[in-house]
């Protein structure tokens, strides 16, 4: 499977450059066979969630019943896959404010961001991935086509962002003369910011969208406020595992309720306040 690339790194004649390109391509390798880890024990998982006794697949793959209780024990977590980056670290892309309660405003990513941020980034380390972090600046321009990307932006900060929400036809943001809020197409339901009530908390959208090159998806997270991605992320500490479960790697989207802390604004609780949305593409 890797014998051109084993090729062309024994063929690079300097042994600097040698020994560099086999501990990446090394490192390229252990990310896959990790990969494979993962999708074995997803399907083992799944034959026996359906009713497949152990012994049954143990006989079928050729090894013992007590080999077979190591391999579904093994391996990193089937949703893990959730974030897709496999072989890349996953990375979190979050949006630069405007300071606009000062003379002069300055740009500043929010205490509620950079919460998000440091519990994305322990959940996916638990999960055995790397993360990144970057700051996305006004006008709200960034990359979306590479794997492994989580955005924290709302729509009021990015044009291109709020373009490609469109292609959700089941919530979506609005705003009116009561401000930002979202909006259920399918049930008729609008939903706004107990914080613009003087209440602790806040509503958050949260789904899977298409990149513009059409090779994929990354994960989106926008609060009606900066509290609300802080909620998407506390949400998915308790519930990644069964929301991989139902949606694995398809668009989906969702809105999540939180509550938080009024002087720490730390998350207390969140919940989920609308169906799974699936769409197709």
């Amino acid at each position: 499977m890797f014998e051109s690339e084993i090729k062309s790194v024994r063929e690079i004649s300097d042994p600097l450059e040698r020994s560099k390109a086999a501990t990446d391509a090394q490192t390229a390798v252990k990310a896959v066979e990790a990969e494979f880890s993962r999708i074995r024990r997803e399907a083992l998982e799944e034959l026996i969630r359906s009713g497949v006794k152990q012994a049954d697949i143990a006989r079928e793959l050729g090894i013992t019943t007590a080999r077979m209780s190591q391999l579904v024990k093994t391996g990193p977590a089937p949703e893990r896959a959730f974030f897709g980056a496999t072989t890349t670290p996953v990375v979190a892309a979050v949006a630069q404010k405007l300071e606009r309660e000062k003379a002069k405003p300055g740009p500043v990513v929010s205490i509620d961001d950079m919460q998000a941020y440091d519990q994305l980034r322990c959940l996916v380390e638990d999960l055995g991935l790397k993360s990144t972090y970057e700051v996305i600046r006004p006008p709200g321009n960034v990359r979306l086509n590479r794997d492994g990307l989580v955005l924290i932006c709302g729509p009021r900060h990015s044009s291109l962002i709020a373009q490609v929400l469109e292609s959700d036809d089941k919530l979506r943001f609005d705003k009116d003369d009561d401000g930002w809020h979202l909006v259920d197409r399918e049930a008729g339901t609008v939903y706004r910011s107990p914080e613009d009530s003087d209440e602790p908390g806040d509503i958050a959208y949260f789904g899977r969208l298409p990149r513009p090159d059409g090779k994929g998806h990354f994960l989106y997270i926008a609060g009606i406020h900066a509290a609300g991605a802080a909620g998407v992320v506390h949400y998915l500490r308790t519930e990644l595992q069964t929301l991989y479960r139902e949606v694995r790697m398809r668009r989906f989207s969702m809105l999540i309720s939180c509550q938080y802390d009024q002087d720490s604004h730390e998350i207390i609780s969140s919940k989920r306040v609308t169906p799974v949305y699936r769409h197709e593409g």
